[in-house]
């Protein structure tokens, strides 16, 4: 049978569904007698192609190197008018030629094909990547002088956007750094660590604020709302990384990957520009002697050459080319991506790149040739941009003090930080724990751990209950469900409150969103400089392994943030637990808090759990201050452990003599008079001194206790019947909980 015939494929179908029934020769019979009916059909005809959508098509196509997908980018240009596009730069320095000319051919052609350009300018990038010398104000005047480059260039600006990514963050904050943690809780650091190209640094170099690159240029994507990511092949994995997210979190349409051609640099096995060589490549406002020089000297072969590349370079090709002639490169990119471009050498005019390299490699023109018709062509692209600089006031004055820092050498790394706004009364911090495990969030020993924290803050100083929301988001607790997260803190504070509302009248309590928030610009400023402090490898040691595939990245931005708030708080101490007292320690280490000389105290929780070879995870391992009373019961009378005499471990025993001693000053055991009668206990050492001479019988112990617990949680258990915002908490939380154990199943 033709293999090509429209109706093959279904034929095949036919002869499976025979090859099923075992190649019954009735079967057989059936399939090749409908194919022969099928073959007197007609086949459909193709859609009609629209030309003008083709010649849109084929015009945006022509920018990239590589498109994924190009089905896509079809649809895109057939079904969507307005289509968006971006790129975003870093303002890192001066202007080379293929970010000026032969980005902006590209975006004059994207552009005419019906997308508007959206250029990101991504100061914020630039102060995490340590460029400027970590000055922002400087940051941002180099972004003013591209921008001036660009319309000296030629670029169309009637569909060209520039927005800068600290104004536009800040007046969105809520929605750009949810997405940014979004994108974070969904991905390894082992994911991350392929995108560290991008910054041009190498892995073992990172500093921990460097991961927050790829995470941001990620989120950049989806909060300019980007339907094509048109950047350079060196930035495809980070793109590759918004499509991946993409998947992770269900999103249907993917952004499209248009990624043009990267430039060698002009030296001998340079696979990119550089703007730290000078003599890599051509600048935007070199003069016509700097062109003449500058290709003069560059590298040029007849024939290919072993060269060792950079190790920046990896990756950077996605065309084979074995010659790497940077000067044909130029002649290709440069000068033929403007329309209907020419190109004269040894007196020859030229209209096609191909023709150029065959006359070249063939050698009907010379090395010498090339070059002279090259320096003549590119000074004429340049001459306007000159001119511009001349002339123009405020692009003369942008250009001329960039050169000034430069020979001042102001562009030295400098300490960007927020200033320290100290508040009067010194602030003891505590953390709210994270639902991490939702069947132990609501445990009493969660409860009275934090109650004991608040009680051990310095005399003379505001204590502050943090309650770390957005922390809880980016480490997927709940699932990453922003109502349950708010509703069990909401929950959690209900109980705080109900159980001991006079010792939390003197708490103030701080929500991380609402902090963050108030001021987002410092806040994020000082998450990035804390970033820059400290090395990835110092994060992850930290949190206990440096295993890449199994750490997630918000494993490391989880610190980050935590250091921040301290900051934002204004925290002189901390009070945490033996869990959280490593990450408390490395804050120290940040030279604002270090200044402030914040203090650490370690508090950890003295009760046990119910069963002794439990896990810590388990519901059933704790009393819940939710439970009910026939929950409760069970858990005390049935499943706590209290062998008798063992005072080493004894639950029961430990939540009367930590708990309810303490908080009520008495505890009444109740027995019968043959066992001994009743007993009033208003101390723990006699209480531990007749459990251990076994004069205290563990079914007695569990059954008084149980009443006690009972009488304690009552009031917790009738405010979520009444009041309506515990009670919508806890439904909302219910809810996420009960959809969480349905996926897993």
């Amino acid at each position: 049978f033709d293999p090509s015939h429209v109706c093959m494929r279904r034929y095949q179908i036919l002869i499976r569904r025979a090859c099923h029934y075992r190649f019954s020769f009735n079967a057989c019979v059936v399939a090749s007698t409908r194919y022969r009916g099928m073959t007197d059909q007609p086949a459909p005809e193709a859609p009609a192609v629209d030309p003008e959508v083709e010649k849109k098509y084929n015009l945006i196509r022509s920018v990239g190197e590589e498109c994924l997908t190009e089905k896509e980018l079809r649809n895109l240009v057939e079904k969507k008018p307005n289509f968006r596009l971006y790129d975003g730069f870093e303002p890192s320095g001066r202007m080379h030629i293929a970010q000026g000319v032969f980005k902006a051919m590209n975006v004059n052609k994207c552009t005419k094909a019906g997308g508007v350009f959206v250029f990101w300018v991504a100061d914020w990038f630039a102060l995490m990547n340590d460029k400027m010398g970590g000055d922002l104000e400087k940051i941002k005047t180099v972004g003013r002088y591209l921008i001036e480059v660009w319309k000296a260039t030629g670029m169309d600006m009637d569909r060209v956007q520039f927005l800068w990514s600290a104004d536009e963050i800040n007046k969105n904050a809520q929605a750009y750094w949810m997405q940014a943690l979004d994108v974070a809780r969904r991905f390894t650091i082992a994911r991350l660590m392929k995108c560290c190209q991008i910054m041009g640094r190498k892995e073992g170099s990172l500093t921990a604020a460097q991961i927050l690159y790829p995470l941001m240029q990620c989120t950049d994507v989806f909060f300019l709302k980007a339907d094509v990511c048109q950047l350079g092949v060196d930035q495809r994995k980070v793109n590759m990384l918004a499509r991946d997210y993409c998947d992770a979190a269900g999103r249907k349409l993917k952004p499209v990957i248009l990624s043009h051609h990267m430039l060698y640099g002009l030296k001998k096995g340079q696979e990119k520009m550089s703007k730290s060589d000078p003599d890599s490549a051509i600048f935007m406002e070199d003069s016509a002697e700097d062109v003449r020089r500058k290709i003069g000297q560059a590298y040029c072969p007849v024939k290919p050459e072993v060269a060792e590349a950079e190790e920046e370079g990896e990756g950077m090709r996605l065309v084979q080319d074995d010659l790497k002639n940077p000067c044909l490169d130029y002649v290709e990119h440069i000068l033929f991506s403007k329309p209907d471009a020419t190109f004269t050498a040894a007196s020859t005019t030229y209209t096609s790149f191909a023709d150029v390299k065959e006359a070249f490699l063939a050698e009907k023109i010379s090395e010498e040739a090339l070059k002279e018709g090259l320096i003549t062509s590119i000074n004429e692209l340049l001459e306007p941009v000159r001119q511009h600089f001349q002339t123009d006031d405020e692009a003369k004055r942008l250009l001329e003090t960039i050169k000034a820092w430069k020979r001042a050498g102001a562009l030295e790394s400098v300490t960007a930080d927020v200033p320290d706004k100290v508040p009067e009364v010194p602030v003891c911090v505590v953390y709210a724990p994270m639902p991490k495990e939702p069947g132990t969030f609501f445990s009493l020993a969660n409860i009275h751990l934090t109650v004991q924290q608040l009680q051990s803050n310095p005399d003379g100083s505001q204590a502050v209950l943090f309650i770390p929301d957005w922390s809880a988001f980016v480490c997927n607790c709940l699932n990453g469900d922003e109502a349950a997260i708010k509703a069990a803190f909401t929950c959690y504070l209900a109980i705080l409150q109900v159980l001991f509302g006079p010792q939390m009248e003197k708490v103030q309590v701080r929500w991380q969103s609402d902090l963050i928030l108030a001021n987002p610009n410092d806040y994020w400023i000082t998450v990035i400089n804390v970033g820059r402090s400290f090395t990835l490898k110092q994060i992850r040691t930290v949190l206990g392994g440096e295993d890449e595939d199994a750490q997630r990245v918000s494993d490391v931005i989880m610190p980050l943030l935590h250091i921040g708030d301290l900051v934002a708080l204004g925290a002189t101490s901390v009070v945490a637990s033996k869990e959280d007292a490593g990450l408390t320690e490395l804050s120290k280490g940040f030279r604002v808090l270090g200044a402030r000389g914040m203090e650490l105290k370690v508090v950890d929780t003295s009760l046990l759990m119910l069963k002794k070879d439990g896990a810590a995870n388990d519901a059933e391992c704790h009393v819940s201050c939710l439970d009910n009373e026939m929950e409760l019961n069970s858990k005390l009378k049935k499943k706590a452990f209290c062998e008798p005499g063992n005072t080493s471990y004894c639950p029961p025993l430990v939540l009367v003599t930590e708990l309810l001693l303490p908080l009520k000053g008495s505890f009444l055991l109740e027995r019968k008079e043959a066992d001994g009668g009743n007993r009033e206990y208003t101390d723990a050492a006699s209480m531990r001194s007749d459990f251990a001479a076994q004069q205290l019988h563990p079914g007695d112990l569990k059954t008084s206790l149980a009443k006690y617990m009972n009488a304690l949680i009552l009031p917790v258990r009738d405010h979520f019947k009444k009041d309506p915002t515990a009670k919508k908490a806890q439904a909302d939380f219910d809810k996420c909980v009960k959809k969480m154990a349905k996926s897993k199943k």
